[in-house]
């Protein structure tokens, strides 16, 4: 996969060159490129933003340096131009997951009040926010974009760091986990991970995962199909907390 990324400020991208993102790189499996669009602006002081017609607070991204970088760039019908801003869908793991089929992403990252509206209307596919705030530039937002696809990627993480149980892959929140030592300060871990009862075990991550979600993210509940087993489940796990109540 290809990632171009337009911004202002290239070495905040260096964050990218560690960890599974700069072994995916160095696999060949991505290619970062950043731009720095100011380089296609098309005045002598290198403008890429200006006053809004019609009056307003802030300056607005203009269309022209854009335009630009994205043909130097030779986008086609394949490239998907992402806008960073407030306005656009909100992020997800579906998202994250269509992106990761794709063979060249281009991320637009403005750091200005606000953008030309046909730099929306004309030149990008997709707009994606984060969340329900606001930050001081796009940049953040496309690294975690970035990380978050880049994982999903065949080859990019081992058996061993699968990404198929994250939270959000399933639909659910995921299950507890522990490490070594199997006892710290009286903190135990659950004696049914040591069973070596892989049915029980199972049943225990299962239960765990719909208990966590339940009473953290009920609102994933409503997308989520229940099997048989899972409807046992949560009715226990309703029942248990109205005794407790």
């Amino acid at each position: 996969m290809k990632i171009d990324i337009l911004t202002l400020f290239p070495e905040m991208f260096n964050a990218l060159n560690y960890s599974i993102i700069g072994k995916a790189q160095e696999k060949k499996i991505i290619h970062l490129n950043t731009v720095d669009f100011r380089k296609f602006s098309n005045n002598k002081h290198n403008q890429v933003d200006d006053y809004p017609y019609g009056g307003g607070h802030g300056m607005i991204l203009k269309v022209e340096p854009i335009y630009n970088a994205l043909n130097f760039l030779g986008k086609n019908e394949k490239t998907k131009v992402i806008l960073l801003c407030p306005q656009g869908e909100k992020f997800n793991q579906k998202k994250a997951e269509e992106l990761s089929k794709e063979e060249h992403l281009v991320f637009i990252c403005g750091h200005y009040e606000g953008y030309d509206e046909r730099i929306r209307d004309f030149l990008v596919t997709d707009e994606i926010s984060l969340g329900d705030f606001v930050l001081t530039g796009g940049e953040l937002a496309a690294m975690t974009i970035i990380d978050s696809i880049t994982r999903l990627i065949p080859n990019v993480l081992s058996k061993e760091e699968s990404h198929m149980e994250d939270t959000f892959t399933t639909g659910l929140l995921e299950y507890p986990q522990y490490t070594r030592p199997r006892e710290f300060k009286g903190m135990k871990v659950p004696e049914v991970l040591f069973s070596g009862n892989h049915k029980k075990i199972k049943e225990y991550k299962l239960y765990n995962s719909l208990m966590k979600t339940y009473n953290r993210r009920p609102d994933l509940l409503k997308k989520y199909t229940l099997n048989e087993e899972e409807k046992t489940f949560l009715d226990r796990i309703q029942k248990n907390k109205l005794q407790n109540k």
